[in-house]
């Protein structure tokens, strides 16, 4: 497989590995009630801080649990002032620190640092994403390309879905130089298994090819069932060629084999394409047998020849399959814009390009269920979790949302929008009914280990879930008030974790002897073990060393 290389790659291959776990500390929670300092359980988050330390933190409780994940990262124009800040051990990297990633011409590093600040972040994200999850990408023609090859080498080359061209400026953009650009790409991967995609209600462009109305009083189309296209498939797909026969009185259909001869009183129909070429028709005979109620033989003067048309029902089409082109008013540009500033009101200095609405909605609706959780981790001014409440406010939903922002507006902007969407927005003719619900709003803490060693200023809580996690792959569960040490049972071993901050813990007869939960094997962590080697294996316990046998996300 085709691979990219760029200046730094050697390095970012395996920096997600590299970069230290840092606890989330919840700030404040926000619901109906107003913003208060207690805990109000809401899974919905947002989290300020550096994206690729906010994503490591979330692999504990979310590894493999996210179904729908949808990022906006920069374009990279060369007009956006971002700046590369991962601090990769690199000489040449570290000259990259700090510095505002420029215009092609003043920067000629410019897509190597972007490539270098992707590669880490979507290696997380792989991680983050469900089995049977997708991941939706907006982006423009700077780097699109380039994105296209480095997820084909994360995500897999067979798991790519789609590429949408999702015209957002339908008019272009007049100072493009030959070309007036009308749309940016929305680039689609899944994990591994099969994702369960749902389509759009049908649109006015799809709904005015359906003008014939059967005697029940249902919309219908004819669609010829023929094989469209020039290729001879009788080779490759006996199954779609053999005859229909048809009596005209009778309005009886046979659905024959290739060797019948027309049976007495019936019209045989083969699937010609014209007088001189032969086909197929569009269903094996098993499909044609099962659905021969929506089949109609029918005359085509033009052609002088029979074929058999199927009768597409509107009311049966509840939803449509997406299309790769999106030109729906909602994903409008001027349409995010127009919401942001003049109903939730927004200044125009706050914020550049909010992202509309309708095109986060359009893919809640194609890839989430009533209860999925949506991450999006360059949420800048909050449009994805504006979205989420939306859709669960229409279908009485509970989808939830993570949104991860560096910028300092982390709270002003983005949580401050997703404030006054539950409350409602807007005056007079503009106002817009709340949505409900909730969300805590969480600031990237300290790093879980320091110099090799458990850093104090984490909460011993936030270590025993980390632990656990790490063992286990596991949320980690409620405390025992009779074994504080006790982390969990699972899969018939029990985990404790025998810490104090400010003293050595020792794995030591007494110690086993307050052990109450009955196990198939225990695994115990302590500073020291004072147990032999022979009694450790005689009660099936491993021991662990802290810190030195903490494993490393």
């Amino acid at each position: 497989m085709p691979t990219l290389n760029w200046i730094g790659k050697d390095k970012v291959i395996n920096h997600h590995l590299e970069v230290p776990f840092h606890v989330l500390e919840r700030q404040y929670s926000f619901d109906e009630a107003g913003k208060h300092e207690e805990d109000n359980g809401s899974e919905n988050m947002i989290i300020h801080g550096d994206n690729l330390l906010a994503l490591k933190s979330l692999l504990p409780k979310y590894e493999g649990r996210i179904k729908c994940i949808y990022i906006d990262p920069p374009y990279n124009t060369g007009n956006e002032n971002w700046v590369y800040n991962d601090n990769v051990n690199d000489p040449q990297m570290q000259h990259w620190l700090h510095q505002v990633v420029g215009k092609e011409g003043e920067d000629l590093s410019r897509h190597d640092k972007w490539l270098c600040m992707m590669y880490p972040r979507l290696k997380l994200l792989q991680r983050l994403l469900a089995d049977d999850g997708v991941i939706f990408i907006s982006i423009d023609d700077n780097e699109q390309a380039n994105l296209k090859l480095i997820c084909d080498e994360i995500f897999g080359v067979g798991n790519f879905i789609s590429n949408i061209a999702c015209v957002n400026k339908p008019s272009g953009r007049s100072d493009d130089k030959y070309i007036a650009t009308a749309h940016e790409h929305i680039v689609i991967y899944k994990k591994q298994g099969v994702p369960e995609f749902n389509g759009f209600a049908p649109d006015e462009k799809i709904t005015k090819r359906y003008t014939k109305l059967d005697k029940n009083n249902r919309l219908y189309r004819e669609e010829d069932l023929r094989k469209r296209g020039t290729h001879d498939e009788r080779v490759d797909r006996p199954n779609l060629f053999y005859p229909f026969f048809y009596n005209e009185k009778t309005k009886d259909l046979i659905i024959g084999e290739n060797e019948e001869v027309t049976p007495c009183g019936y019209i045989r129909i083969e699937p010609l394409k014209d007088i001189e070429t032969q086909g197929t028709w569009r269903w094996g005979k098993d499909t044609a047998r099962e659905k021969k109620f929506y089949l109609h033989p029918r005359y085509m003067p033009n052609k002088k020849q029979w074929s058999v048309f199927e009768y597409q029902y509107l009311d049966e089409r509840g939803k449509v399959k997406p299309i790769s082109v999106w030109d729906f008013k909602d994903v409008n540009s001027e349409r995010g814009t127009e919401l942001f500033y003049k109903f939730l009101g927004f200044d125009k200095s706050d914020f550049p390009n909010p992202k509309p609405v309708g095109t986060i909605e359009r893919i809640i609706q194609i890839a989430t269920a009533q209860d999925t959780i949506i991450l999006d981790s360059f949420a800048g001014s909050g449009t994805t979790a504006h979205a989420v409440l939306n859709m669960n406010k229409t279908d009485g939903g509970n989808r939830k949302f993570i949104c991860i922002e560096m910028m300092d507006y982390a709270d002003t902007i983005t949580a401050e929008r997703v404030k006054r969407v539950i409350n409602g927005y807007g005056e007079g003719k503009k106002t817009v009914d709340g949505t409900g619900g909730n969300f805590s709003y969480y600031e990237l803490g300290e790093p879980l280990l320091v110099d090799d060693k458990l850093n104090n200023a984490v909460s011993t809580e936030k270590i025993r879930e980390y632990i656990y996690y790490m063992e286990t792959k596991q949320a980690l569960p409620e405390a025992s008030a009779d074994e504080p040490m006790l982390l969990g049972v699972y899969h018939g071993a029990a985990y404790y974790f025998n810490y104090e901050k400010d003293a050595s813990t020792t794995l030591n007869a007494a110690f086993l002897k307050s052990i109450k939960t009955q196990a198939e094997a225990y695994v115990i962590y302590a500073d020291t073990c004072v147990i032999s080697e022979n009694k450790l294996q005689e009660f099936h316990i491993t021991f662990k060393k802290i810190p030195r046998d903490i494993a490393r996300l």
